[in-house]
């Protein structure tokens, strides 16, 4: 029996949902505020439905939070989330790594990724980089399950990061890390690289939550 393609999301709705999904991974849409659809779909000259799919699918991505009483609400993020997300990515991104420097796949997005994060102006296009950095470690990894897994909890992770760097602005030394870990990539240490990888992700949730270190 065959399974019929997901329908693709109207060019309208993608619109939308790109520019709400920029303003929260950036920092100017913050935890907890509220998304109107009357507002947004004023904001982007378009009607309240592409306005209501886009907040339902980025719903689904974790990035909002649906309530019957307080309507739709950027996702708040706490401790108990932050260690959630980052669990998961230490359970599956430096094995996913790890894959990709067995299967000797190119480094050049990942490295491209970095430049970019250094040239960056602000906050807004540094994450961005970061994002990119990661992911392009671990999509060449052969299985495209692990990685579309990954891809489910990064948009969250970078949530926590907009957040934690208002707080507390780390990326010089995520920045060293992550040099660090394609040094380490490139020159085909699978095992160094991964266990690099695994100790920035740790490290960065525990300076953010130090009371919680324990909770995963």
């Amino acid at each position: 029996m065959a399974f019929a393609a997901p329908a693709p999301i109207p060019s309208r709705t993608q619109y939308v949902l790109d520019a709400i999904k920029h303003g929260i991974l950036t920092g100017q849409l913050v935890p907890g505020q509220a998304l109107v659809e009357t507002e947004l779909a004023a904001r982007f000259g378009v009607s309240k439905t592409p306005v209501r799919e886009a907040l339902k699918t980025l719903a689904g991505t974790g990035l909002v939070v649906m309530s019957q009483y307080k309507g739709v609400t950027v996702r708040e993020v706490d401790a108990a989330m932050a260690h959630q997300v980052y669990d998961v990515r230490l359970l599956l991104e430096p094995e996913a790594l790890r894959r990709t420097i067995a299967r000797q796949a190119s480094l050049d997005v990942a490295a491209d990724a970095l430049v970019r994060a250094d040239e960056a102006e602000d906050n807004a296009e540094r994450s961005l980089a970061n994002r990119e950095f990661h992911r392009a470690l671990y999509v060449p990894c052969g299985n495209p399950l692990l990685s579309r897994m990954l891809d489910e909890v990064r948009d969250q992770a970078a949530l926590v990061s907009a957040v934690v760097w208002g707080a507390i602005p780390s990326w010089e030394r995520e920045a060293t890390e992550h040099r660090e870990i394609l040094r380490l990539a490139r020159a085909g240490d699978a095992d160094g690289a991964a266990r690099a990888l695994h100790d920035h992700i740790a490290s960065f949730v525990h300076r953010a939550f130090p009371a919680q270190e324990d909770a995963v």
